[in-house]
């Protein structure tokens, strides 16, 4: 069978190309011998349910496991306590109905069935008395897995049920229970947000707090994206530099596995079209994963969904992203802190250096993109980019210095008499506003996150192959401005370019609207100063 990239649902290894997991399973196991409970907690599309797969094929030898999902349970399942016992042992039955869970003995096997039937009323106590019942009979040790617990945690019974298997883990030296309990999902259970009721306040509970702590890595690395390609690179004889093509991918994901494999996804089945052919199969290029990424910045897909459903329903996280991308605001890191906390969780913000910081390029570009285009609604200076757009390109290529001088003269009429609040606050949002119908159809753009901060800004361009790079900054004086120049001529020379553009916000009154060429150890560098 043809293997192929999986970016939904479980990736299996004899169908996918699946970076190698091998040393995560160890870390993992680790926790599992050691009798510990824990929770993977991790975002979206991470990678759980694969992991969780690939642990129950690994220990299913040495333990006997029932893995159960809560995903797809209805709101009856948690109408009271007797339908949620119901349901649990009906989950449990059907691992057993399958053989998943290895040997069971007919006595377990048919009260369990019996425990699951409508017309049965286990509560949490016969529930108990039951898990002890197989944990006692089991030939190995047993564990339960439960991935998708975000499906019940809100609900009280869960929270209660929770509780149940704190009590037997508290008491597992004297009365048998379960060597090792997972619970996945998204949510951090050992906080769990319980909504007792329109109207009345959120409660946060800790039911979970015999839970080890879960470390286990689980982005991709560079080196891990690279051992996925050479499979790939083997299997269709292909000639590609596999270092550069997973340092590519690495940058602009930061290891997120979906964002990893859908990339992958797209150059093999819609840009290469290798996925389709046995014949003339193609190297991937890094134009190739360029192509990749502009295809999967405007696609929907539930990722991104789910994103702009938590933007909408959060309002402090939605606030937060935006100072720290059009403003440059640097936010200490606090995981206490509410927004932090729900962004880290979410998987769009990382702790960098002590500071809060969008999880990689990908997030930060869809972001911009999602914040622009609510601007460019009602903004004169994006319908000025948009009527004008044609100019900007030449014999296929973007005429870069044409949208400098046009950006000079278009910002002038628009924003000249704004006062200096506003364009501290917005100057840098208002070019990426003009620039995103410029280059929207055919080129790429990202703001370089090293590069920003409340006074500088960096923003790589690509377009048909060829990049650009604009600083935009604060004027804060002429010895500020030529440190500037420096910065900007040593990431042209990181970039290996020869030009660059310095697009300065001056507020002062007696300043001159300009556009100047200048020279600065050997790069070229076109000023605009606004």
């Amino acid at each position: 069978m043809k293997k192929t990239f999986n970016a939904t649902g479980i990736c299996y290894p004899d169908e996918h190309y699946m970076v190698n997991i091998d040393e995560r399973l160890k870390q993992v196991q680790a926790l599992i011998d050691d009798g510990k409970y824990f929770a993977i907690n991790r975002a979206r599309q991470y990678g759980k349910t694969t992991m969780l797969h690939m642990l129950t094929q690994k220990l299913s030898c040495e333990y006997q496991i029932f893995s159960i999902s809560f995903e797809g349970l209805g709101d009856s399942a948690y109408g009271d306590e007797w339908s949620f016992c119901r349901k649990v042992c009906g989950l449990l039955y059907d691992v057993i109905f399958y053989g998943e869970a290895g040997s069971i003995s007919d006595e377990i096997r048919e009260t369990c069935h019996k425990m699951s039937l409508e017309s049965a009323n286990p509560d949490l106590r016969t529930l108990s008395n039951f898990i002890s019942q197989i944990c006692i009979k089991a030939l190995k040790p047993v564990i339960l897995i439960i991935d998708e617990v975000d499906q019940a945690s809100n609900q009280e019974i869960f929270l209660t049920f929770l509780g149940m298997l704190r009590d037997k883990y508290m008491k597992r030296k004297s009365r048998p229970t379960f060597r090792s309990i997972i619970l996945a999902g998204v949510y951090d259970i050992k906080n769990l947000r319980l909504k007792m009721g329109e109207g009345e306040a959120s409660l946060y509970n800790s039911p979970w707090n015999i839970a080890a702590k879960f470390t286990v890595d689980m982005n991709f690395s560079a080196k891990d994206i690279c051992g996925m390609l050479e499979e790939y690179k083997n299997d269709h004889l292909i000639d590609m530099d596999i270092k550069a093509i997973a340092n590519l991918i690495y940058d602009y994901t930061g290891g997120y596995p979906f964002l990893v494999s859908r990339l992958c996804q797209l150059v093999d089945e819609e840009i290469t079209k290798n996925g389709q052919t046995q014949i003339n199969l193609l190297p991937w290029t890094k134009e190739d994963i360029l192509m990749a990424v502009k295809k999967l910045l405007e696609e929907q897909n539930t990722l991104f969904d789910d994103m702009g459903k938590k933007l909408a329903d959060s309002s402090e996280l939605n606030q937060m992203l935006r100072l720290i991308l059009f403003n440059g605001k640097k936010i200490p890191y606090s995981p206490d802190e509410y927004a932090i906390n729900l962004g880290n969780m979410f998987g769009y913000l990382k702790n960098e250096d002590g500071s809060v910081a969008i999880a990689n390029r990908i997030f930060e570009t869809r972001l911009y993109n999602r914040y622009l285009t609510e601007d460019m609604m009602e903004n004169a200076i994006a319908d000025a980019a948009v009527l004008g757009r044609n100019q900007f390109v030449a014999n296929g290529f973007l005429d870069m210095d044409l949208v400098m001088e046009k950006f000079m003269i278009h910002f002038t009429e628009i924003y000249g008499n704004s006062g200096i609040e506003f364009l501290e606050e917005n100057g840098r949002r208002i070019f990426l506003t003009y620039l995103r119908p410029i280059i929207n159809s055919i080129g790429n753009y990202y703001v370089e996150a090293r590069t920003r901060d409340l006074r500088r800004t960096d923003v790589v361009i690509d377009y048909r192959g060829q990049q650009y790079i604009v600083e935009m900054k604060i004027w804060h004086g002429d010895e500020y401005n030529h440190r500037g120049e420096l910065q900007l001529a040593k990431y042209l020379e990181d970039y290996k370019l020869d030009k660059g553009y310095l697009l300065s916000f001056n507020f002062n009154k007696k300043k001159i609207v300009e556009m100047k060429k200048i020279h600065c150890n050997g790069k070229t560098i076109i000023e605009v100063v606004v």
